[in-house]
């Protein structure tokens, strides 16, 4: 853990090294470009230095390396996962906003995918619409800047497959009448990069990256996926979520606080947390270090026992053909934890084999396992109406982002889906409730 640490330490300190430099002969913003799906240094802790954190997005070619789910993929195949772009526009918005506990910071996708490129293991072309979705998601998550990779299509060296918003003798391609069709509609909804706080936050954190990834202790382990899990259960159901580092600065105002696998916590994030009033979703795993990476003194969950008065026992983690079966289609795949609740403390659902599954003091909710797909929206669902979230149950392929005064509806799939849940009595600024597949719809909310 030290040497991670240390490695990030060396990027934070290399890229300051540059823009000490830059800023001694220019007053212009600087900003860097991140990566999705890489986690090997600390990204807050670089952005601190930077004006505008960025990031390469390109949704076909990561799809695959996201899931191995095949019908995922073969649904998704032109478009993208429904929720791993937008996931990297709010963790790097994260980094942009949260600086030294000020929110002045500014976000950008500085690479935006304009078509087939060629480095994935396949390289499909985006199906109709969705270059023109992924702008919209962007600007919805507050960019201020969509740039594409790149503007001509070389003939030459080893990335003339990828393709641009020129094709390579410079005619035209799909792409640049896209940027032409989003920038007019840009015009037209008189659209603003909006920075507004959602009262929902989502904790991510690098050093539980890190520690997860040394000592995972099941081969499938995965932080980053195990916090997705939470974050596509939010998206489906309708809410805006900021993504936030373990700071006390980072959760003033919110709601609702999911903070699943944190593997240390600090107790004055923790007294924070306590004192926002907020709804708490912890998942396992959480607070069972400390700062060094040893199990914490009384037991996990550490810190956390402030607020929910229990203690793991123990873990297990389990392989794909042995889920832990709780009630209905609910199971905990691949961890589950073995859990002592004080007298304060009730067990709102147990496993089939009698353990507590599901605990809850007070403001604070326990989930001692990793959750499926139904028993995380069930549980996100539950605390989203604890908090007084307003939530919608959304169809699968639907998801929905506000922006100010302006909310977004966009269909990932295949099919029309009727919207007008969505809509209401709303005024419709941008495409129509029947929302055709890879359709983007906008309409107003109420100052």
């Amino acid at each position: 853990m030290d040497f991670r640490r240390y490695s990030s330490m060396q990027v934070v300190s290399f890229n300051k090294l540059q823009t000490d430099i830059i800023r001694s002969h220019s007053d212009a913003p600087i900003g860097h470009n991140f990566m999705g799906l890489i986690t090997d240094f600390d990204h807050y802790d670089v952005s601190q230095d930077l004006d505008i954190a960025t990031w390469d997005n390109y949704p076909i070619g990561l799809l695959d390396r996201d899931t191995q789910d095949a019908e995922i993929k073969e649904r998704y195949l032109g478009v993208g996962d429904p929720d791993l772009q937008a996931f990297h526009h709010d963790l790097y918005r994260a980094c942009g906003q949260i600086r030294n506990g000020v929110e002045d910071g500014r976000w950008w996708v500085m690479e935006q995918q304009p078509g087939p490129v060629n480095w994935a293991p396949y390289n499909p072309a985006p199906f109709p619409g969705a270059v023109r979705l992924w702008a919209w998601e962007a600007f919805a998550a507050g960019a201020e800047l969509v740039s594409y990779f790149r503007w001509r299509q070389p003939s030459f060296a080893q990335e003339q497959m990828h393709e641009a918003l020129l094709l390579p003798n410079g005619d035209f391609n799909e792409a640049y009448h896209v940027c032409e069709q989003v920038s007019s509609e840009l015009e037209k909804l008189n659209a603003v990069a909006d920075g507004a706080l959602s009262v929902v936050a989502l904790v991510f954190d690098y050093d539980s990256q890190w520690a997860w990834e040394m000592q995972p202790l099941g081969q499938d382990f995965s932080y980053i996926v195990w916090v997705l899990r939470y974050y596509r259960a939010l998206r489906k159901q309708g809410v805006s979520v900021d993504i936030v580092p373990p700071k006390a600065e980072a959760i003033i105002g919110r709601k609702l606080i999911v903070m699943p696998g944190i593997f240390a916590l600090s107790e004055g994030f923790i007294d924070a947390v306590g004192k926002s009033g907020a709804v708490v979703l912890a998942g396992p795993r959480t607070g069972s270090k400390n700062t060094n990476f040893q199990i914490v003194e009384d037991l996990p969950p550490g810190p956390l026992r402030s607020l929910i008065d229990m203690q793991i026992m123990r873990v297990e983690s389990r392989p794909p053909l042995a889920p832990v079966a709780l009630q209905g289609d609910f199971a905990f795949e691949g961890w589950r934890e073995f859990a002592k609740p004080g007298p304060a403390t009730n067990a709102l659902m147990h496993s089939q084999d009698g353990q507590g599954a599901l605990f809850q003091n007070g403001q604070c909710i326990y989930v001692a396992g990793r959750p499926n797909g139904p028993l995380a929206l069930h549980v996100v669902k539950e605390a989203l109406v604890q908090a007084g979230i307003e939530n919608h149950a959304m169809h699968r392929d639907i998801r929905v982002r506000d922006n100010g005064l302006v909310r977004y509806v966009f269909n990932y799939g295949p099919e029309n889906v009727d919207c007008s849940a969505l809509v209401g009595d709303r005024e419709i600024l941008l495409g129509q409730a029947e929302l055709e597949p890879r359709g983007v719809l906008a309409v107003a909310l109420s100052a």
